[in-house]
């Protein structure tokens, strides 16, 4: 059987595009930096949210000089509390789940966003360097409301900055 020229150039290069295609989705999957999402978490019952001390009253609390934790609950079709007031200069760790379905919880301009599955506690930490008002959105339908979920992030200046009673 005679291949001709460049079909066996074209087939060495589709064996190469697949070759290529395997090493990266590899080096995606194990490469050095990459972590992938395990399930070593503690799970939650979405049913029981207000029997969770965490979650029985969505809160910014202060954990530390400039370290505050915010727990945020994810329901159709709001995220509690609203609005969220941090000061700038502080690292804040977002604690957010959901009460329903799945949600996400994506500050506009920052590169916090994640999903927020019932059951699961989502974490991220992030500083806020400046002040300024940020829109929190969910980016994952969660139903016929889904298009008016937001909220809001306030980042007050540290010296304006004061937690409301209510708050730890």
């Amino acid at each position: 059987m005679n291949i001709h020229t460049y079909e066996k150039l074209w087939l060495v290069g589709a064996m190469l595009l697949i070759v290529g295609f395997i090493a990266t989705v590899t080096y995606g999957a194990v490469g050095v930096g990459v972590t992938m999402i395990d399930d070593s978490e503690e799970t939650i019952d979405p049913t029981q949210l207000d029997e969770d001390e965490r979650f029985s009253e969505p809160r910014v609390e202060q954990v530390g000089e400039n370290e505050y934790d915010v727990y945020v609950v994810a329901r159709q079709f709001m995220f509690q509390p609203d609005p969220i007031e941090v000061p700038a200069g502080s690292d804040v760790t977002f604690y957010v789940t959901s009460a329903d379905v799945i949600h996400s919880f994506s500050v506009a301009g920052t590169n916090v966003n994640t999903m927020v599955i019932p059951g699961e506690v989502s974490t991220m930490t992030v500083e806020f360097d400046e002040p300024g008002e940020y829109g929190i959105v969910c980016n994952e339908y969660c139903g016929s409301g889904h298009h008016a979920m937001e909220a809001m992030l306030i980042v007050q200046p540290e010296d304006e900055f004061e937690l409301e009673e209510g708050e730890n």
